[in-house]
Formats: C-alpha cells, sequence, structure tokens
C-alpha cells in the first residue's frame, strides 16, 4: 500500500510539472504574439529591412572596395596614356610626299625655375606633341630643344624615357643663343610690336618654353630685347579674332607653323590648329568678323521694309 501511494504522489506531482511547463510555453507564446501585434506593418517593415542591412554589411564593404580599386586602375591607366604621349601612335601614320624644310623652330627651355612641377609637366606635353606633329609633317622643320634640364629632364627621364631615342630633333643643354648665331634669331612673342608677315627659311624662330598662366607677363619680349635678337608676333589679329588671349601654348604655335608651311595661308593655318575654345572667327579684309557682317546684313534686310513703306 505504501508503494502504490508513492506512485500515486510522484504521477500527480509529475502531472503538475507538465502543466506548469504548458502553461509557462503558452504565456511565453501569449507574449510573443502580443508583441508582433502590438507592432504596426511599417515597424515590422522597418525591422526587416534593418536586419537585412545589417547582414549585407559585408557585401557592401566589399562593393565598395572593388569600385575604389576600379577607379584606381582607370585613373592609372589614363595617366599612363598620358605619359606615352601621341608620339607612338603617329609615328605609326604614313607621311606621304614628305619635304623637309630648312626653317629652324626652337623651343626655348630656359625658364625651368620660374614653373611649379604641374606646369613643367605639361610644357613636357607639349613638346611631345610639337615633337609628334613634326614627324608627320607634310614640311618638318629643324626642330630644336635648348637648355634643357632641372624639372623638365627629370619630369622627361621619369615619364618619357624614350625621348633619348628621339629622331629628328636637335636636343641641346646650351643656350638657343649659343647654339644659333644671333642674327638668325627671331623671337615669337605675342607682346612684340613686329607683325611677322613671312616666314624665313634662313631664320631660327624662338618659342619660349613657359607655362605661367600669365603671371611673368612679357618676359620673352624682355629676353629677346636684353639679347638683342629680333622679335616678332604671329599675324594673328590680321586674321582671327578670339574670345580669349592671344598667348599661345608652345605646341599651337609650332603646329600652325607647319601648317602655314603646307597651306600657304595664315587663315588656314590658324583655323586648321586653334582649339574651339578659344572661339575663334575668321577676320575679313575690312577688319570685321563674319558674325558682325552677318549682323549688318540682318539689320540691313529689317530695315528695307520701313524704308519702303516711308517711300510709298
Amino acid at each position: 500500500m505504501a508503494d502504490e501511494r508513492v506512485k500515486s504522489e510522484a504521477s500527480a506531482q509529475q502531472e503538475s510539472d507538465n502543466d506548469g511547463d504548458e502553461s509557462g510555453q503558452k504565456i511565453a507564446s501569449g507574449n510573443g504574439e502580443e508583441e508582433n501585434q502590438s507592432l504596426s506593418k511599417r515597424q515590422r517593415k522597418k525591422l526587416l529591412k534593418q536586419q537585412k542591412w545589417e547582414e549585407e554589411r559585408e557585401l557592401r564593404k566589399q562593393k565598395r572596395k572593388d569600385r575604389k580599386q576600379q577607379r584606381r586602375l582607370q585613373r592609372q591607366n589614363h595617366n599612363q596614356e598620358e605619359e606615352r604621349g601621341e608620339a607612338h601612335s603617329v609615328r605609326k601614320r604614313p607621311r606621304r610626299d614628305v619635304t623637309s624644310s630648312s626653317l629652324r623652330l626652337v623651343v626655348d627651355c630656359s625658364f625651368d625655375d620660374l614653373m611649379l612641377i604641374k606646369d613643367v609637366r605639361k610644357l613636357h606635353k607639349q613638346i611631345q606633341r610639337c615633337y609628334a606633329e613634326n614627324r608627320r609633317a607634310s614640311h618638318p622643320v629643324q626642330f630644336y630643344l635648348t637648355s634643357l634640364g632641372g624639372q623638365l629632364k627629370q619630369s622627361m627621364d621619369e615619364k618619357d624615357k624614350g625621348w633619348v631615342n628621339w629622331k629628328e630633333i636637335n636636343i641641346k643643354t646650351e643656350h638657343y643663343s649659343e647654339v644659333v648665331a644671333k642674327e638668325e634669331l627671331v623671337y615669337l612673342t605675342s607682346d612684340s610690336p613686329n607683325v611677322l608677315e613671312e616666314l624665313d627659311q634662313k631664320k631660327a624662330y624662338v618659342i619660349g618654353g613657359l607655362v605661367d598662366h600669365n603671371h611673368h607677363k612679357g618676359i620673352t619680349f624682355e629676353r629677346a630685347k636684353e639679347l638683342g635678337i629680333d622679335h616678332a608676333q604671329l599675324p594673328l589679329s590680321s586674321f582671327v579674332k578670339m574670345n580669349s588671349r592671344k598667348v599661345l601654348a608652345v605646341n599651337h604655335v609650332f603646329e600652325i607653323i607647319l601648317a602655314y608651311l603646307e597651306k600657304g595661308s595664315w587663315q588656314e593655318a590658324f583655323f586648321t590648329v586653334l582649339p574651339q575654345r578659344k572661339g575663334a572667327v575668321a577676320v575679313g579684309q575690312d577688319g570685321a568678323t563674319t558674325q558682325e557682317r552677318e549682323e549688318e546684313d540682318s539689320d540691313s534686310d529689317s530695315d528695307a521694309p520701313e524704308q519702303t513703306e516711308k517711300r510709298t
């Protein structure tokens, strides 16, 4: 009897424990349902969105790294293309009916100490362009690079090691006055009062190798006067009216002369070379631009009906 009573009490205790567990589960379940029911639909969506955002954190981080690496590679490729310049691609182009000119064009690189390194690198690119254009020209000139040294040479050594193998160019560390006789020199400067009407094949025309954004205005003209050599400006104002200042880049002056040797016309040479951003407009014999003449013609046409009406 005692054993049965013990078993009965144990069974009753177990049932009581089970009932307690079930009751606890129901209470917990009830609290979860109440909590979910207490959240609005918008809040539930926001909660899910936050959970998804947290789960994708590493993926977003990796994507950012990939994009950054891609941009870095693009910049490197772009810089490499610029550094190579156009010389390599231009040399592959066939040249037809090439007749070398005895005219000498000299780029004066004696302004190295007046430029920032970023401007020196711009000059380097302009010289690359001069070399490339002369190699493909129908009437290539005798190209001289004088006073080479300092920052410019360092830039050329770092960015374009192949320059030491350039052909058909005379590269000198000496000043141009030590390379060419003074009586044969003509410094091309926009500050000169003399206008260059024609090119003399016996002369050596000097282009100032200076990129200074007009910080040293008139310095090439002053240098020419100090040395007692001839100076002149291209006949730009006679053929072209521009929105910007008349100071041209080294390669633009170089290319204009090459174009003039080919076409025999200053106007054609200017409009072949000048970049569109200069806003160049042709100037006629009367000094008026094409646009001004068109406006005058338009005004005349608009006045005609009024004059007719007055006569009637």
